[in-house]
């Protein structure tokens, strides 16, 4: 039975985020994750996440400026001193949570950039990155995102991934498999996920094309959760979906599985 953990950023929005914890847990979740959480202090969360009993699966590095459409630092050469001020703040909240994974977003390539600069970039900062945390006990997360979603997105498929992270070269550096990404971009879901199984340090899910439950739409998640369960997979199934209602009232398809 896969072991799910609620994404606190885009469920349980109907409360402020530090009240999604509990929300979490009284729906039965004993794991979260979430996107960013640098904007509320460290020890808060954590007391939520002792007091509650629940485990945190992953969060992201600070991915620059959003709402200026920055997705991630580490493919800009001459944004390197920006990564890695973003990189020790990621590692401070890792210490202050207790987290073991931590997902460092690649970055949108900016029209005429030179790629393989920019894959260049990335693999050495993820190779530097990969010794501050393999220090900590921390796995480095690296997702591909589709280009729908996020235009010129510079990591879009597994493959590449899988490429990136055999340049690297370090066993921390795992590769965080969202099955709504992968399916936009690549299909062929089972078969990438076979292919890339040695490498994957986390799943994530929600309904192809929407992004709702994964009770609607193009993927089979019971038969997908059917073979990580055969294939041995004993992380953690990040739920990152936007419910279309109240997400408790959505979290029918989750019941069902038990």
């Amino acid at each position: 039975m896969p072991r799910f953990a609620a994404n606190l950023s885009l469920m349980f929005t109907e409360v402020p985020f530090l009240d999604r914890f509990e929300a979490a847990a009284r729906a039965g979740f004993d794991a979260v994750e979430f996107q960013f959480p640098y904007a509320w202090p460290a020890h808060e969360i954590t007391a939520r996440l002792r007091d509650l009993s629940l485990e945190l699966a992953m969060f992201n590095l600070p991915p620059g400026d959003w709402e200026a459409g920055d997705r991630g630092l580490a493919i800009q050469p001459e944004r390197r001193g920006e990564f890695q001020a973003a990189l020790g703040l990621g590692l401070q909240y890792v210490d202050l949570l207790g987290a073991t994974r931590l997902h460092v977003m690649a970055g949108v390539l900016p029209p005429g950039a030179d790629v393989a600069a920019a894959r260049r970039m990335y693999v050495d900062n993820l190779r530097d990155a990969a010794r501050s945390a393999a220090a900590r006990g921390i796995d480095l997360l690296i997702e591909p995102l589709n280009r729908r979603d996020n235009p010129g997105y510079f990591l879009h498929s597994t493959d590449q991934a899988a490429d990136i992270i055999a340049d690297i070269d370090a066993p921390n550096v795992r590769l965080q498999f969202d099955m709504y990404h992968t399916q936009i971009s690549e299909g062929d879901l089972a078969t990438r996920l076979e292919a890339h199984f040695g490498l994957v340090g986390h799943v994530q899910v929600a309904g192809v094309p929407g992004r709702h439950e994964p009770d609607e739409g193009e993927l089979n998640y019971p038969w997908l959760f059917r073979l990580l369960d055969a294939w041995g997979y004993g992380g953690f199934i990040g739920c990152e979906y936007r419910p279309r209602g109240s997400t408790e009232q959505g979290l029918g398809w989750m019941r069902g599985l038990g």
